[in-house]
């Protein structure tokens, strides 16, 4: 089955594998890891932020992190932010919270932030935009494929934008 993620990446050409599990599985970052067997800090949860602006933007961190509060607020660039309701993140991306791509949905000029610890992993899995899909992915071509700004969102002890590029 072709999911619209799937198709956006082979119109990019960009490399990825698509991989089921079953629908039963409950939901969570560190459930579907455990039942593809890649670790929580691989499996990666996309999270909607709304920003006082009005702007939307997409937040990447491991199944296992959490951002710091400090370096969040410091990449978007404001201290008025808030995690979007479930039903401002269905409007938004499309999808319900639990499946939603890292990709393929944002609008031009949309915002989206990768964790920078995230490019030390061989592969990262996201959404597929179905609950039991998800897409397996190298860091480089989510990037790629999402557009994502790199910060450090996790370590209160590094600045925000690493010194990667």
């Amino acid at each position: 089955m072709k999911l619209q993620a799937h198709l956006y990446l082979d119109q990019l050409n960009i490399p990825y594998e698509a991989r089921s599990f079953s629908s039963e599985t409950e939901k969570g970052a560190a459930n579907v890891a455990h039942v593809l067997g890649f670790s929580e800090r691989q499996a990666v949860k996309t999270l909607i932020f709304q920003v006082d602006t009005g702007e939307r933007v997409l937040i990447m961190l491991g199944g296992d992190q959490n951002a710091v509060s400090g370096n969040l607020k410091k990449a978007i660039g404001s201290r008025n932010i808030q995690m979007a309701a479930p039903e401002v993140v269905k409007e938004i991306t499309g999808y319900i919270i639990g499946s939603i791509p890292a990709f393929s949905w944002q609008p031009l000029n949309f915002r989206s932030f990768l964790e920078a610890s995230l490019l030390n992993e061989p592969i990262l899995g996201t959404g597929g935009g179905q609950w039991g899909e998800e897409i397996m992915i190298t860091p480089e071509n989510l990037i790629k494929a999402s557009h994502a700004i790199v910060v450090n969102l996790t370590d209160r002890d590094k600045p925000v934008l690493p010194d990667i590029y």
